[in-house]
């Protein structure tokens, strides 16, 4: 693809409005885009779905892909979960065919004329129009509906909430896109709408894609020069694996995760307190996938490491999943506090795992999906037994658990045993001593400890007898020998999680409006409804807890589960692709977006399943298809019957994340420290930033420069004092789940790549780095072909020759800079490329 050469130049071919409110502040500009970017999706998915999905006259109208969404969108405000109007709801299928309260029928099978939902919306008359506000039924929607009606109005269960069908790959008449299950998924997709797919990207620009998506980091310039001359027809499922076995991949890909978990080390509010041995959770989740631990175990260790059959110190740091949320310390209504704090997991489990708004049923029944309150409650039920995080005088018995080894625990206890025996003679011999003492001298020994001392140095020699003094001094020796001993043995080793646990929770009840002061009916702990799952009968006898967690990790995890293996399935591809088969990835409820291809997410999410729910597999299937492989440019038909790639028939290019940018940054100029795992690291912050705290400075720490240059995932997570670089870049608000990043491009970015502190000390280093020094004895041209060499990993244009001569050389003549100085401008620059920053 063509490149501008800068980051708010709009790309040819890629939607942006950086450019174009340049006198904007930066959180205005944000909500301009992501209000521009969500009028654009409206739009481009209306116009495929009008143009590219959209079936003929004589197709089926799908009710669940067209007319639900439809009835969700516009019906429900008023003829809903929540409210009737007339007698008549959308939502059930009953009230939506019965007779109204007028006398007339929304909807008469076949009978369009006697459907009083179509004149409704078809009507001219302010009066008798519905919806009477809002966005009126689109001519496009009113035609799916009358087609819709016309055929019989069939009602259909939403598709998320159906069993996976096991259908099989499609046919293609095109045999390179029959060797991949995948391809002929897509392929026949574009087939059915007249689509074409793309042509393969080259080999410089997949290499680049599959670095960036497996890992996060960029190749070299002998990785890609290596890769592009490499006559191996199996070249590329070689560099796929090759970067697997990479321990930067589960540094990426747990970031995704990271995400979804809503990631901090610290409680929010005020004081924003720290999460001990945060990190440690965050080691396991990149520790999981470098491993590629099976997915299903992955969230089981999560859900109930604690009561699993075998119990271990990964699996105890697992639950530290509890413990990533908010917490007030100091709440107004404390009963409230812990609801919220249960919420709060409720919305992230059903969100991130079963892709469920399960948290939109707290106060009422959920008002689109078909979740009624109780089952909101009897999920609560299943995790009853997890405690609050802390209180205000005690802030880690809740939360650290000790999984110190047996042989360094029984050091510890045989010193604390010998250490209490020798401390009980000194005392008794100090006792013997003290009852020949003054009764005022008594009397002080039994009040403050330093005034006991005072009397024990003062008097107690003169109080023994010699055998009895030397025996006390013995022990006095001795005692403070084994005291240091103990403090020589290595320290106990603790992680963050489900320390203490409610073993006989209390009983749950329905609570009124959300309202915890207002219970009302009593549930009892079994799985949301719309499942069909059988309620538990019985739970596990486990120590210390309920055991009710385990079964509902089990039930989660059970490939007879509707929804699990779909939601990570999806998720993978959105990760490689841009956007899940699902965009809503969080949310594949009734206003989700529905699947472009149903049959391929289904098949995924079985083939995940049978191959023992490990995603290096996947991957490997995913980026071996010609889908993943072909380019991102435009082509006239797709962009103008196509123009969201609803149907994938290009690779969409991105815009690097935020920690891509940044750790991009360091690795082509050789300052990034590839160290895995370990405690967080803390950039440099200026003391403006840091000054926005309520208290300046608290609890950011001070790391070395070799540490500072960690990859970003081990950045420290204070929510109360996120990374300016990051944030710019779209970093997640770490308080609530995150199913997919923003992608935007605004001021603040140029501004973070050009001005900051740190934006010119990578420049100094990639200068550095191709041999630039204070003697300036290296030509503009040369200096323009080893950075571009570094930064971009190809050789530079004639043009790009010319014009990096030419800037460096005014730089030097004009603005009167050095040529060292000039030459770390020039870098600044091609730090500053598009090429740099987008992946396509």
């Amino acid at each position: 693809m063509e490149y501008p050469k800068n980051i708010l130049e709009p790309r040819s071919n890629f939607p942006t409005c950086g450019a174009v409110l340049p006198a904007l502040p930066v959180a205005t500009m944000k909500l301009c885009f992501r209000v521009i970017l969500a009028v654009w999706l409206a739009v481009s998915a209306t116009t495929v779905r009008s143009t590219a999905a959209e079936p003929s006259d004589s197709a089926k109208v799908d009710f669940i892909k067209k007319v639900q969404p439809i009835l969700a969108k516009k019906c429900y405000a008023c003829h809903g979960p929540d409210e009737a109007e007339s007698g008549l709801r959308f939502d059930q299928q009953a009230s939506a065919f019965g007779e109204a309260e007028s006398g007339d029928h929304a909807i008469v099978a076949g009978d369009i004329a006697a459907s009083e939902l179509i004149a409704r919306i078809k009507s001219d008359d302010e009066f008798e129009r519905m919806p009477p506000e809002g966005d009126p039924v689109t001519p496009e929607e009113i035609e799916i509906l009358s087609g819709w009606i016309e055929q019989g109005a069939e009602w259909d269960i939403h598709w998320a909430f159906k069993p996976m069908q096991s259908a099989g790959p499609p046919k293609v008449d095109d045999p390179a896109w029959s060797q991949n299950p995948i391809d002929a998924f897509i392929y026949d997709g574009l087939h059915r709408v007249g689509l074409q797919p793309n042509a393969p990207a080259d080999r410089r620009e997949l290499i680049r894609r599959a670095f960036y998506d497996i890992t996060g980091l960029p190749p070299t310039a002998e990785q890609v020069d290596r890769f592009v001359n490499d006559s191996d027809p199996l070249a590329f499922e070689k560099l796929i694996d090759e970067q697997l076995d990479s321990h930067h991949y589960g540094e990426r890909w747990g970031r995704h995760w990271l995400d979804l978990v809503r990631y901090a080390e610290t409680n929010s509010y005020e004081r924003d307190g720290p999460k001990p041995n945060a990190w440690k959770y965050r080691d396991y989740v990149i520790r999981s996938f470098n491993d590629d631990k099976p997915y299903d175990q992955f969230l089981q260790e999560q859900l109930a490491g604690d009561e699993l059959d075998e119990v271990t110190p990964e699996t105890l740091t697992a639950t530290g999943y509890y413990r990533l949320g908010i917490w007030d310390d100091e709440p107004a209504d404390p009963l409230l506090a812990k609801y919220d704090e249960l919420d709060d997991i409720i919305m992230t489990t059903g969100q991130a795992m079963l892709g469920l708004t399960i948290n939109c049923a707290r106060c009422h029944d959920h008002k689109i999906d078909p979740i009624p309150q109780s089952d909101y409650y009897s999920l609560l039920a299943m995790m009853a037994d997890v405690t609050s995080w802390g209180t205000r005088g005690d802030q880690r018995s809740n939360n650290q658990i000790d999984v110190t080894s047996d042989e360094l625990s029984e050091k510890y206890q045989a010193n604390d045993k010998q250490r209490r025996k020798l401390e009980a003679d000194k005392r008794e011999i100090e006792q013997a001593g003290i009852a020949k003492m003054s009764a005022p001298d008594q009397r002080a020994t039994e009040g403050p400890k330093r005034e006991r001392e005072q009397v024990l140095k003062r008097n107690l020699k003169d109080n023994l007898d010699d055998e009895s003094w030397k025996q006390y001094q013995a022990v006095k020796k001795e005692l403070a020998d084994v005291v240091k001993q103990g403090k020589e043995l290595p320290p106990r080793e603790t992680v963050m999680g489900l320390a203490k646990t409610i073993a006989q929770p209390k009983q749950t009840f329905v609570l009124f409006r959300g309202n915890p002061h207002s219970p009302a009916d009593p549930v009892e702990p079994r799985f949301p409804t719309i499942f069909e799952s059988e309620a538990p009968t019985s739970f596990p006898k486990v120590e210390g807890s309920a055991g009710r967690r385990r079964v509902l990790a089990e039930w989660m995890t059970s490939s007879d589960n509707r929804l699990t293996a779909r939601v990570i399935a999806n998720r993978v591809w959105q990760f490689h692709f841009g956007r899940g088969i699902v965009r809503s990835s969080n949310n594949f409820g009734l206003l989700g977006t529905p699947p472009t291809h149903p049959e391929l997410l289904d098949w995924l999410a079985l083939r995940l399943i049978e191959d023992g729910w490990k995603l290096k597999s996947l991957h490997r299937l995913i980026m071996t298809s010609r889908a993943y492989q072909m380019s991102s440019a435009g082509q006239q038909k797709g962009l103008s019957q196509d123009p969201n790639n609803e149907m994938f028939w290009r690779f969409d290019p991105r815009r690097l994340s935020a920690e891509e940018v940044r750790d991009s940054l360091l690795a082509v100029n050789g300052s990034l420290n590839r160290k895995a795992y370990g405690p967080s690291i803390y950039p440099k912050l200026s003391r403006e930033v840091l000054a926005g705290q309520s208290r300046p400075g608290s609890g950011w720490g001070n790391s070395s420069e070799q540490d500072r240059n960690r990859r970003s995932v081990y950045i420290h997570v204070k929510r109360s004092l996120l990374t300016p670089l990051l944030t710019a870049f779209d970093f997640p608000d770490p308080d609530l789940t995150c199913e997919d990043r923003f992608d935007t491009l605004q001021p603040g970015q140029a501004l973070s790549l050009l001005n900051s502190e740190f934006i010119h000390d990578q420049a100094r280093r990639v200068a550095a780095l191709i041999g630039v020094t204070d003697k300036g004895d290296l030509e503009p041209n040369e200096i323009v072909t080893r950075c571009v060499a570094a930064v971009l990993g190809r050789e530079a244009t004639s043009d790009e020759i010319a014009d990096g001569k030419q800037l460096i050389e005014d730089l030097v003549n004009r603005r009167k800079l050095s040529p060292k100085r000039a030459a770390e401008l020039y870098c600044l620059t091609v730090l500053n490329w598009n090429e740099f920053l987008f992946v396509d």
